[in-house]
């Protein structure tokens, strides 16, 4: 394919001479051995160990205050942690796999399966967690042997500058490619025609990932959001509740896609739970300002916020500062955490995913009510329940669909690397961590290799006789 003359029109050369570059090394490389890909693992893990400080840094110009304990834990260790994992599982992941034979396929055939790079994938990155997620699906990428073009988001301009200038002493460009967004750059990027496209956003813009990569038909990985619930059970503590899911809510301002967007509380709990949260918080975060809590992202989604938090209370909710009356510093974009308490489903709360330190709680009387209600909406990212009752956690479980659960914990399950990360329906598509992202970016070819001798030779037409006899008996020994 000329990528010049297709997709000069509309796509920046920045874009399409890296594509064309990298579609030309892979061609020289289609199935790099298990050597190279480890190397190129360790080489991301390199990067990130050795640019750490410069990397924070960079987020925290991007948010203005961007918590640095929350970046070297939430990210820079991550990201160490899954490249590591991954180096020590690649080798059984690349082996291939034997696979069973049916029996007009005996005795000497033999059927297996490989893992194969697709080839030149792109990688679509938000600016919530920067580089975890440009960095994770990077390592399963290469993980699986593939070459990547990474774009950057609008709000990541400083992180974006740091790893163009950075990734060029590590990778050549048609391995790794970083890219900023340029200004409104994004639906060019995903119009290139990728042998995968990864997508980290928000489920509208992911609908327009989506119809960008289908002229190609490019398969897509859609990492998206969505109204997570959290349920506390009347058999748990509140305490440990509050405790849980506050460090939730609060870790980078709630600006993470599987943070908990609303809460389930039993009827008659709702200011047990307040005063428990809002010790927690003031214990936490004496100072909102001190650089601890972290800020919203910028001005525009800032002023979101606060609409959405006028909007509940003037449609007849509760705003309960769980700060200890501390107003953090508007200037800054420093927003205490909130419960909205009362909201419904005719507020702009409890009609997209928030995104920030608001914590719409709604009260129940039946766990069925709750499954009703969590079943008759789109499909979360995760689902979060906190009870010890094992029989409750079992309906839970079966009567609810969300991309992965948590019970008695909120967010850690999406950063463990031995389980896989994704949504279902309007919460995103496909998975990634560990060996379910280096089976994302592979193509498992399977493989026949017939033998000297081929039991099939016995069913040759015409076909009365033998042939019939034996296709009788396997339809009886399959029956």
């Amino acid at each position: 394919m000329n990528i010049h003359t297709t997709l000069e029109a509309e796509i920046p050369a920045e874009f399409s001479d890296c594509f064309a570059a990298q579609q030309a090394a892979y061609a020289t490389c289609r199935n790099p051995d298990y050597a190279a890909r480890k190397a190129d693992v360790r080489q991301l893990l390199r990067l990130i160990a050795e640019n750490a400080d410069a990397l924070v840094a960079a987020v925290n110009a991007d948010y203005g205050c961007r918590c640095s304990f929350e970046t070297r834990v939430t990210e820079i260790l991550q990201v160490q942690e899954g490249a590591l994992d991954t180096i020590k599982h690649l080798r059984s992941w690349t082996r291939p796999q034997r696979r069973a034979l049916d029996p007009t396929l005996f005795p000497l055939a033999k059927a297996w399966t490989f893992p194969q790079p697709v080839g030149v994938v792109g990688i679509v990155v938000p600016w919530n967690f920067p580089i975890a997620l440009a960095f994770q699906p990077l390592i399963a990428a290469f993980a699986a042997g593939n070459r990547a073009m990474v774009k950057m988001s609008e709000n990541s301009e400083h992180l974006a500058q740091a790893l163009i200038e950075i990734t060029p002493r590590y990778f050549a460009q048609d391995k790794l490619a970083f890219f900023s967004d340029g200004g409104g750059r994004g639906p060019s990027f995903t119009r290139l025609p990728f042998d995968h496209l990864f997508f980290t956003g928000s489920p509208a813009t992911g609908r327009a990932v989506m119809a960008n990569a289908a002229p190609n038909l490019t398969p897509v990985t859609l990492e998206l959001g969505g109204k997570s619930p959290a349920v506390v059970a009347p058999d748990y503590p509140m305490k440990a509740a509050a405790n849980r899911i506050m460090w939730a809510k609060m870790l980078n301002a709630g600006q993470i896609c599987t943070n908990v967007d609303y809460l389930f509380l039993p009827e008659g709990k709702i200011d047990a739970f307040i005063a428990e949260a809002t010790q927690i918080v003031t214990k936490r975060y004496p100072d909102l300002t001190n650089g601890d809590f972290t800020a919203i992202i910028d001005q525009r989604s800032y002023e979101r916020l606060q609409a959405t938090r006028m909007d509940a209370q003037a449609k007849g909710a509760r705003l309960v500062n769980l700060a200890g009356g501390q107003q953090g510093d508007p200037a800054r974009r420093i927003m205490p955490p909130e419960a909205v308490v009362g909201a419904n489903d005719d507020m702009m709360v409890m009609q997209r995913e928030i995104f920030g330190p608001l914590l719409p709680i709604l009260t129940y009387r039946d766990h069925r009510e709750v499954i009703d209600y969590i079943g008759a909406r789109p499909r979360p990212l995760a689902l979060y329940l906190y009870s010890n009752d094992r029989a409750l956690q079992r309906r839970y479980l079966d009567n609810t669909i969300s991309g992965g659960v948590g019970i008695n914990e909120s967010v850690i399950q999406a950063g463990l690397h031995s389980l896989p990360f994704g949504g279902s329906g309007n919460s995103g598509m496909g998975q990634y961590h560990g060996k379910e992202g280096f089976l994302t970016f592979s193509k498992l070819r399977p493989v026949f290799r017939q033998g000297p001798i081929r039991a099939l030779d016995l069913m040759m037409p015409p076909y009365a006789g033998l042939p019939t006899r034996m296709s009788n008996f396997l339809l009886r020994w399959k029956s």
